[in-house]
């Protein structure tokens, strides 16, 4: 408001943030983030299915004669149930006229624009559509992250006290325009409600649903495109998947 000021001596030193916010480094562009839980023999997913048996239909060793010396071939057999590790749940898991594996278009599990609900501090376990509502889930893939993942493969995993989302959460969801939910819990529902109140209402949307998912922690909250491609198996409604996001597509 008065005279020019001139100020001299005057040095500018760079220091980091000391703050709870700092930014962490941008991720390497089109990163791959693995996203699946390991699937092993014996393995249990969900407490009262059977694990996966792994073994050879056609062993290296019985395989030798019929190729040139040295030359050998593995051929492998798995038997699981569908539910075994991260799987992806389409509408025929839920209604028997619903869309199965091969009839649900890759569009509505493969590249994604994805985004990650951060609640990894919220007590839970009912996970309400309040928590959901600051978030811009349209014709995304919604990935719920909870930490839970953390006890895969313990009791404590098992069904009880696990994070779900409500019904009233359910139907923000479809009417918000999401297309895929996915949830690092062992259910996306609260198991001791018979109704599977979540299941219904995504499946009966559409909405594919993958469960069992693991490091959502390495994701940013926006800035990537999810994976979560099955085998196209007519007949079936669930499959384990490589869920995978690629960062910065």
């Amino acid at each position: 408001m008065g005279a020019d000021v001139a100020i001299s001596g005057l040095r500018l030193l760079a220091e980091p943030h000391k703050g709870r916010r700092a930014a962490a480094p941008p991720p390497a562009a089109h990163a791959i983030v693995e996203l699946s839980h390991r699937i092993h023999a014996g393995m249990i997913t969900y407490p009262g299915l059977p694990g996966p048996q792994i073994a050879a239909h056609v062993s290296r060793e019985a395989s030798g004669p019929a190729y040139a010396p040295g030359t050998t071939f593995q051929i492998d057999r798995i038997t699981m149930v569908a539910n075994t590790g991260t799987y992806l749940d389409t509408p025929y898991h839920r209604f028997a006229d619903g869309d199965d594996l091969a009839a649900v278009p890759a569009e509505r599990f493969a590249d994604l624009p994805g985004v990650v609900v951060r609640l990894t501090d919220y007590p839970g376990p009912a996970i309400g559509p309040e928590l959901l509502a600051p978030y811009d889930v349209a014709g995304r893939a919604v990935l719920v992250h909870t930490g839970w993942d953390r006890h895969f493969g313990t009791v404590t995993y098992g069904p009880g006290g696990h994070p779900y989302l409500t019904r009233a959460a359910v139907d923000h969801l479809v009417t918000a325009g999401a297309v895929l939910v996915g949830i690092d819990s062992i259910n996306v529902d609260d198991t001791t409600d018979g109704a599977r109140p979540a299941h219904t209402g995504l499946l009966a949307a559409g909405v594919t649903l993958v469960e069992h998912l693991t490091n959502l922690g390495a994701l940013p909250v926006t800035g990537f495109r999810f994976h979560a491609a099955p085998a196209p198996v007519a007949g079936m409604g669930t499959f384990p998947i490589r869920a995978y996001a690629v960062l910065g597509a």
